[in-house]
């Protein structure tokens, strides 16, 4: 195939529009495509934080949802525990209180005495007293003794016995003397 011959102001015409193509490539990547790939990636980077954010979100709203949820158990324990106290002084209500578990548990003669309060240290319990008790059971058997130790602590969950001691009495062999120095918490009112 033979081309036909071009002059010299033809050449330089197809020069000048080779130029003129290459000068259009360049500016179309340079300042068209260019800043069209770099918004396109920082779109991609936005796109992918927020979905990383979003993912987060879930995690955190699901423990918002556990926290709450605990939260609503505990402030009903709270209550509960708050309505263990009856109103007055604890010193009116705490002996006999005792007394009558005692009896229930066919225990007589029971007698509760105010040994010391002192503060909790900690900053949330501020509200609330240590009261420590003697417990003085005076004629009881292991048995009984065993069942109704077992039944306080179940009953009265912010009472702690401390200290336990049981003596025998040598007159009658089948009883003990009991002595339980126990502490309650008790909200300040």
């Amino acid at each position: 195939m033979n081309l036909p011959s071009l002059n010299q102001d033809q050449i330089k015409k197809v020069m000048l529009s080779g130029f003129g193509f290459v000068f259009l490539l360049y500016v179309y990547f340079t300042f068209f495509l260019g800043p069209l790939n770099k918004s396109r990636r920082t779109a991609q980077a936005a796109i992918a934080d927020v979905q990383h954010k979003i993912e987060t979100s879930k995690g955190e709203t699901a423990k918002t949802a556990i926290l709450e949820r605990q939260a609503k158990d505990l402030t009903g324990h709270f209550a509960a525990l708050k309505a263990l106290n009856p109103e007055g002084a604890p010193i009116a209500w705490f002996p006999p209180r005792i007394k009558g578990f005692f009896a229930d548990q066919r225990i007589d003669k029971v007698m509760a005495r105010l040994e010391g309060t002192t503060s909790f240290k900690e900053a949330d319990l501020s509200g609330w007293t240590k009261y420590d008790w003697l417990i003085d059971l005076p004629q009881t058997d292991y048995a009984s003794l065993g069942e109704a130790i077992a039944a306080l602590e179940n009953r009265e969950p912010l009472l702690c016995i401390r200290k336990l001691n049981i003596h025998l009495t040598a007159q009658e062999p089948q009883f003990q003397q009991v002595t339980i120095a126990a502490t309650t918490a008790i909200e300040k009112r």
